[in-house]
């Protein structure tokens, strides 16, 4: 594994560090992911450290069973009180994807915790391909957390296809939008430029590495190239497809409070919301 930070740009207004971690995840093996994510972070910690969607189980499930016996609940159970401890430790933000279980039901889900704790759950809105046999639809809506570090908002993988996602986010204050992922679709690295930059946020985009066979399934091939992408849509960090990588860049948050294009356009004020409904 190598660690890339990138210089801190001059006049820093008000920075904070963000960072992804890119691995292949290990299938059912939680313990085993959980300490390579405890590893990666030893030396270097950002302020706010983003993992990838279903980090500490893997995608790939084969049977509602195998669901039921990796999903947890929140905040109890085991990955989201690990990295409420790790928060605390390092002194960071965490965010991460985890199948979650509320009761009967299974969630596609993210956590956001900090040196405070357990802060919030995000379940994921739009469900990709085979995740609609055995999670149910989020129900918790796009929600942001004010934090000492900066407004951080939750997206999940699929959830960036529909512009709505990020925009729902920066119009509820989201200075950055944590994105937790399992990318197996070529798109996304060059879209979030766009989602960036026509809603001035950071994003932090956590994909894996690796693929993933079981049972009779198609084989699904992860694209890596997690980044991290700035209000104005320049990419401060692309890792490469398989590469192992904690990625970290300083964010200027000042950038994403401001929505002037210039002297004549906000990006938000400047919407029509009566005439765009259908």
């Amino acid at each position: 594994m190598r660690c890339l930070v990138l210089i801190r740009p001059a006049m820093i207004s008000y920075f904070m560090q963000a960072g992804f971690f890119q691995f292949n995840t290990a299938f059912g093996r939680k313990q085993e992911n959980l300490e390579r994510v405890r590893a990666a972070t030893r030396d270097t910690s950002p302020d706010l450290l983003v993992l990838p969607e279903f980090f500490a189980t893997g995608y790939q499930f084969i049977s509602q069973e195998e669901v039921a016996d990796l999903s947890e609940s929140v905040p109890q159970g085991e990955t989201t009180m690990f990295l409420a401890e790790l928060s605390k430790e390092m002194d960071m933000y965490i965010v991460a994807g985890l199948p979650e279980r509320d009761g009967d039901i299974f969630y596609n889900s993210a956590v956001l915790t900090g040196p405070e704790g357990f802060l919030g759950l995000y379940r994921k809105t739009h469900l990709f391909y085979e995740e609609n046999l055995f999670f149910t639809p989020g129900n918790t809506g796009f929600r942001v957390w004010d934090t000492r570090i900066g407004r951080i908002g939750i997206m999940v993988c699929f959830d960036w296809f529909f512009p709505e996602s990020a925009r729902t986010l920066a119009l509820r204050g989201a200075e950055v939008i944590a994105h937790p992922s399992n990318l197996v679709l070529p798109y996304c690295p060059q879209s979030m430029r766009v989602r960036c930059l026509e809603n001035r946020v950071y994003a932090v985009t956590a994909n894996r590495t690796g693929s993933e066979q079981r049972g009779d399934k198609e084989a699904l091939t992860f694209i890596g190239q997690s980044q991290i992408t700035s209000p104005q849509g320049e990419i401060l960090v692309r890792a490469g497809m398989d590469e192992e990588i904690l990625g970290i860049a300083d964010l200027d948050v000042s950038r994403a409070r401001d929505k002037k294009l210039n002297d004549f356009n906000d990006l938000l004020k400047d919407r029509k919301p009566d005439l765009y409904s259908c």
